[in-house]
């Protein structure tokens, strides 16, 4: 197991514009495309996985759009494993390319292949794409649900065939961190030179921790998407993950989290899709407190129950809110906000006045609501 504090350059591939895209409902305008893929940019990504050629002309012009944009990651194309779709990309004008192989049995048996198809195709599409990229990886599809000997095998012919990286996916979200711990310190011990990627999905609520624990068993690269943004319950999200990598987990990387607010916003704005007040790093309530002993604690040193400062996401502050768990304290942080100095005896009085319309109303007094209830008994 590699070490927590391993200062490894972990490269980071968004594929928010690509698997992002494929949730339900959602669909990205150019415009939009161009605004994700520079805010991506601006943030710090590694690559950015910019669409399916196969998809057809207008993913093929707005993959060339992005590439005009001479950003300074790497931009690339997904491509199914199929040389109509290699030479589609050659098209889009991306330095990289990734070929996704189906190697489960039962994604095998989808779509009428078998194991020998896949050995056989992957030296061929890999030699061909390197005449038309300067970067090719290629990826495992429903690599947990595979024959482990088999994996194996693909990736060491993988590794023969010169790719630049091996991608593993959870494509049904089925796995937990252990496995990945045990898959991934296999896969390396076999093939120590191969640069892992993985790529996970959200279906049991694992995905952030089978990224991060996928890193700490050696793997060089993440596939995450802004939000988590993805097919079904999602994907890793790159902000969950870059925190949990860069901020706490001591490995070096290029994000720059103080701009990932606005860049999950923009992206809420472009996919529809509204952040949850509780959504881990970026939603409404992470900086937002109404416990009484935890608003106490807060006061006196914000890192007694916030594990990072609003500002290092790039939010403006913490917000302390009114409601049937405040104690005096918060009372008293709030008041005096509005200009209003009450020493901890008066705001003790207000806390079964506070409680008691709480109740009543099942919800959380607005900061006018405190002050009336101020101006009405004291």
């Amino acid at each position: 197991m590699v070490n927590v504090n391993d200062k490894r350059k972990i490269w980071m591939v968004d594929t928010t514009l690509r698997d992002g895209e494929q949730a339900p409902g959602v669909v990205f305008s150019t415009r939009e495309r161009v605004e994700i893929a520079t805010a991506l940019d601006r943030v710090g990504i590694d690559e950015i996985e910019a669409g399916i050629p196969a998809m057809g002309e207008q993913a093929c012009r707005d993959i060339r759009r992005l590439a005009g944009l001479n950003l300074s990651c790497i931009l690339s194309c997904w491509c199914r494993a199929d040389k109509g779709d290699i030479e589609k990309a050659a098209r889009c004008d991306t330095p990289g390319v990734h070929i996704s192989f189906p190697t489960s049995s039962v994604l095998l048996k989808t779509f009428d292949r078998d194991e020998a198809w896949v050995m056989d195709t992957l030296e061929h599409l890999v030699g061909l794409a390197k005449r038309y990229f300067e970067r090719v990886t290629v990826g495992a599809q429903d690599a947990t649900r595979t024959r482990h000997e088999f994996l194996s095998q693909f990736a060491e012919r993988a590794c023969d065939a010169g790719v630049d990286r091996l991608r593993l996916a959870d494509t049904v979200g089925m796995i937990s961190p252990s496995m990945v711990m045990k898959a991934m310190t296999g896969l390396l011990h076999r093939e120590p030179d191969l640069d892992l990627e993985f790529h996970g999905h959200n279906d049991l609520g694992m995905a952030t921790a089978n990224a991060v624990t996928a890193v700490q068993a050696g793997a060089s690269a993440l596939s995450v998407t802004v939000n988590g943004l993805g097919e079904r319950a999602g994907n890793a999200p790159l902000e969950e993950v870059a925190m949990a990598l860069f901020e706490v987990g001591g490995f070096e990387g290029a994000i720059d989290n103080t701009r990932m607010t606005d860049l999950c916003r923009l992206v809420a704005r472009a996919s529809g899709r509204d952040i949850p007040q509780s959504k881990p790093i970026v939603g409404k309530n992470v900086f937002r407190h109404e416990s009484g002993i935890h608003c106490s604690g807060l006061l006196k040193d914000t890192s007694s129950y916030q594990l990072f400062e609003p500002e290092t996401v790039g939010k403006k502050e913490s917000e302390y809110v009114i409601g049937y768990h405040s104690g005096s304290a918060a009372i008293s942080h709030v008041l005096e906000k509005q200009g209003i100095f009450i020493d901890k005896t008066r705001a003790q009085k207000l806390v079964p006045l506070v409680r008691e319309k709480a109740l009543q109303q099942k919800s959380l007094l607005t900061p006018w609501e405190l002050k009336a209830l101020y101006s009405l008994v004291l």
